[in-house]
């Protein structure tokens, strides 16, 4: 069957969001839509929301809002033994009292097709993993690789429209996992069916998808073909996390030019003069030269050889810049480095400013920090001024409602400060998400109020450490919200 053949829709996410009882939003108004006979694959980081939306989709679990549609029906209140999908998992759960046929057999057993019929579907279902043969071994027997094979081979026999596989090759060594994962595609390939695939492994990822969705924080970042996430990353998460990348803070100074590293380079991205950019440059994407023919200049610190290439960090000026190149560099060597307009992939900065917003109480304090943050209200609404009765009024005469009152407040990653003294900030909260951006990095810091900081900071701290923000109050500005 040719899978490309068929382009209709036959999983729709709309609007889906899953909340625990204990209030944690783990799945956020995710949109997305998949193709008959596509090979989707959920990518991100452990905790990122990917397993629920596969267990979502098994109707494992339920979303809390949103439209789960399967060939244009809601299916969210549809048991998993009535939907055409089956499931691979990690631990490939497969019964170690069966034998391999029996295995492969169970879920036709409980249909109750005839003896004839199981014996016809489990050897074409042997076939399609390459294992024929292999009908009367033992569990135990079988290396890792080919319970993985046995567990596909299991699902497939029940000819489902979907297959749902979940890190399936995380059990894996490194080998066996890329011999499976070109084994995978090929059963795809073979099948045609739907494959929807979960993994935090970016190389799995690349290798067999025609589509990947990139999770973070229960919410989709990008969504496209392999190419695109890697040469087209829309944030500087999914250009830090699909494959190696340098990130610099910058901004365009001209028609297809940019400033980043202290020099000025040729882009093909034609971006407004004057935006604030990070620019995405792979490591094999820098050519290093003689010192007189590299647009920036940088002492190597560092030469690591990788087998197929070395992995070279420079250092120049403030900024550490890592080249993936077949020649080896020499350590403490002053060298150039060079950069084609084609190899700078320049994203619009997001996060510039941290923008909050608050309400006020009946006294007309924030109640974003319950009121620890002092400003003038009346500098926000002009013409406005205080009763003697504690309302305020417009310029009009006119009582300004507390509860119709709403603040942005704002504060610049650069003007906050993070401490391990937990004591030093009136706001605290566990680093959640970091990306170096060659000169600093960018830290996301969740508060206690389930408030995100960007945060800019030079110095590396680690995920999940528990820290205090410093933040000058008179660094923070206040805006009245229209």
């Amino acid at each position: 069957m040719d899978r490309n053949t068929n382009k209709e829709n036959i999983i729709e996410l709309r609007h889906i969001s899953r909340t625990f009882d204990d209030g944690f939003r783990v799945v956020e108004d995710l949109n997305i839509v998949i193709q008959r006979g596509e090979f989707v694959t959920f990518l991100g980081p452990s905790g990122c929301g990917k397993t629920t939306t596969l267990r979502m989709i098994a109707g494992f679990e339920s979303p809390t809002e949103g439209e789960l549609l399967l060939n244009g029906e809601d299916i969210r209140d549809l048991p998993p033994n009535k939907r055409p999908i089956n499931t691979v998992f990690q631990r490939y759960a497969l019964f170690p009292h069966l034998n391999v046929f029996d295995n492969i057999a169970f879920g036709l057993k409980l249909k109750k097709f005839s003896k004839t019929d199981i014996v016809r579907k489990v050897k074409k279902a042997l076939e399609m993993v390459d294992l024929e043969g292999f009908e009367s071994r033992k569990i135990q027997t079988l290396s890792g690789g080919q319970q993985q094979r046995i567990a596909i081979a299991r699902a497939i026999v029940n000819e489902p429209e979907i297959l749902l596989l979940d890190e399936p090759l995380g059990a894996l060594d490194l080998k066996m996992r890329k011999e499976m994962q070109l084994e995978l595609k090929s059963i795809h390939e073979k099948l045609g069916i739907t494959f929807i695939y979960v993994t935090h492994d970016q190389e799995e990822a690349l290798t067999m998808s025609d589509k990947i969705v990139v999770m973070s924080e229960g919410k989709i970042q990008q969504a496209g073909t392999p190419e695109d996430i890697y040469n087209e990353p829309k944030n500087a998460f999914v250009a830090d996390f699909i494959g190696d990348s340098n990130i610099f803070s910058g901004i365009m100074t001209g028609k297809y030019k940019v400033r980043f590293c202290g020099a000025e380079f040729e882009c093909v991205d034609d971006v407004e003069d004057g935006t604030m950019i990070d620019a995405v440059v792979r490591p094999e994407d820098i050519v290093i030269t003689t010192p007189d023919q590299g647009i920036i200049r940088g002492r190597v610190t560092s030469v690591i050889f990788k087998g197929v290439h070395y992995e070279i960090t420079i250092q120049s000026g403030k900024n550490e810049i890592v080249v993936q190149s077949t020649k080896k560099a020499e350590l403490n060597a002053v060298v150039g480095l060079y950069i084609e307009p084609e190899g700078i992939h320049i994203m619009i900065a997001g996060n510039l400013m941290n923008r909050i917003e608050s309400g006020v109480d009946r006294e007309y304090k924030l109640t974003f920090l319950n009121g620890q943050l002092d400003y003038n209200i009346l500098s926000l609404i002009p013409g406005s001024s205080f009763q003697t009765d504690g309302t305020i009024v417009n310029g009009h005469g006119d009582v300004i409602e507390p509860d119709k009152i709403r603040i942005i407040v704002s504060i610049k990653p650069r003007d906050i400060t993070m401490s391990d003294d937990k004591e030093a900030g009136i706001v605290r909260g566990n680093i959640i998400n970091m990306v170096y951006k060659g000169d600093h990095y960018s830290y996301v810091v969740r508060t206690e109020e389930d408030e995100d900081f960007i945060v800019d900071d030079e110095y590396l701290w680690n995920m999940d450490d528990y820290v205090s923000l410093i933040i000058p109050k008179e660094k923070i500005q206040y805006t009245l919200k229209k």
